[in-house]
């Protein structure tokens, strides 16, 4: 299986998003806006000094794009998604927030919460934050990062409550408005067959599907599946049951998966019972994620496949049937790949 379309850029790409009518894209510091499944740019943002990290869409009510939100530096930049103009610059933001504690403290990962409320954002000094968007308050949490934070996600059908994963091997689960630290857990080095020390399990990715598992991906090779949070069906088989608390933390409610011997940069639920993992080199997996005769957690692996130009991958986004990588290919320039799933018959799924 080959990408239905490949882009080339004369930047590394530094970030990946997906809006509800396109697709955008970060290179040295300038935003690059699509629509799917076309190669052409409709529209930019170009911002002077550092580069775009990373890029999030909000919605407005009746479904509307709202705003698209750029974490560059310290600060994160807000610009109306509805602007006619073809090319806007800084003069066009609406909101600028410096969030960073010094210019070094840079932000990496912004995520944005279901309701469409909130934003997350993770600076490399390990602190975890967010913002309000219909006042522009920013909540920093008590309990951070003792090294760079650089995933954060909400939980889905938890209005107050999101995870954060950092370079201290550590994912921490956060009450945002009580701002108080709900759970922790701490994941060790794994000892290799070959007994040569790997890569320290720095958490590179997490995600949280809509029925609760959650997945964090190390620099290590591995992901850890956690379904201590998954929403069961009830008895009537009518409707998912939200437990009072989300433990999808809990060791001993989860288990490893062991993807490659270098590290995984992206993991992404596609759908409620389908993962999606990618290395830094450019493999990409899907994997269904089920219970087994025994009510056991069980993962099978589906399809897969290998970018065909990308030689460094720094981004993944999905949406439906689609999956985007975004890197830089062996001459140094960028390149990005789209991948339609959509006939995609080889799952792994279990109905």
């Amino acid at each position: 299986m080959s990408p239905e379309l490949s882009v080339s850029t004369s930047h590394p790409i530094s970030s990946l998003t997906l809006s509800s009518s396109g697709w955008l894209h970060a290179e040295d510091g300038t935003l690059r806006i699509y629509h799917i499944p076309s190669p052409r740019v409709v529209q930019a943002i170009k911002l002077s000094g550092d580069e775009i990290s990373s890029v999030v869409c909000t919605r407005a009510k009746e479904g509307r794009e709202g705003c698209i939100w750029l974490a560059s530096g310290p600060r994160v930049i807000a610009f109306p998604a509805d602007s006619d103009k073809m090319i806007l610059t800084e003069k066009d933001a609406e909101c600028t927030l410096i969030l960073g504690e010094d210019k070094e403290d840079v932000l990496n990962e912004l995520s944005v919460s279901d309701n469409q409320k909130h934003i997350a954002f993770g600076t490399d000094g390990g602190t975890v934050g967010v913002i309000e968007l219909s006042t522009r308050k920013v909540t920093k949490m008590k309990a951070g990062h003792n090294n760079i934070c650089g995933t954060v996600r909400f939980i889905p059908d938890r209005p107050s409550e999101l995870v954060s994963g950092g370079y201290d091997s550590a994912v921490l689960q956060h009450d945002f408005v009580q701002n108080a630290m709900l759970s922790r857990f701490d994941i060790v080095t794994s000892q290799p067959e070959s007994g040569v020390s790997l890569s320290p399990p720095f958490v590179l990715s997490t995600s949280v599907s809509s029925t609760g598992f959650f997945a964090a991906a190390t620099a290590d090779g591995r992901v850890w599946l956690g379904a201590g949070g998954e929403k069961r069906l009830s008895p009537s088989r009518l409707r998912r049951k939200r437990h009072r608390k989300w433990e999808g933390l809990k060791e001993d409610e989860g288990l490893w998966m062991h993807i490659a011997e270098g590290p995984i940069v992206a993991v992404a639920f596609l759908g409620p019972g389908v993962l999606v993992t990618c290395t830094l080199l450019g493999k990409l997996a899907t994997y269904a994620v089920f219970r087994g005769t025994e009510d056991n957690l069980v993962t099978q692996k589906g399809w897969s496949a290998e970018t065909s130009g990308i030689a460094k991958v720094n981004a993944m986004c999905v949406k439906d049937h689609w999956i985007f990588v975004g890197g830089l290919n062996n001459d140094g320039k960028g390149m990005i790949e789209m991948w339609n799933t959509r006939d995609t018959e080889d799952w792994g799924v279990k109905n």
